[in-house]
């Protein structure tokens, strides 16, 4: 036989256990080259820089799904 609650938990007490259990906003930071926000550390979605140099070509055309028969 399992744990068996002895008590009732009360709405105060559940959320004292689940105060750390919230989603973080992402930190954002302004893109040197476009201006735009993007995550820290992360390579600009926009141009394609990061920390000033072109790292990824979002220009070239996005590869195309196979059609599905």
């Amino acid at each position: 036989m399992g744990a068996v609650p002895k008590h009732k938990v009360s709405k105060r007490r559940q959320g004292f256990r689940a105060a750390h259990q919230y989603i973080d906003v992402p930190p954002l930071t302004t893109c040197r080259t476009c201006g735009q926000k993007h995550r820290t550390h992360y390579v600009c979605p926009h141009c394609g820089h990061y920390r000033g140099r072109l790292v990824l070509d979002v220009q070239k055309k996005k590869r195309q799904r196979r059609p599905e028969a």
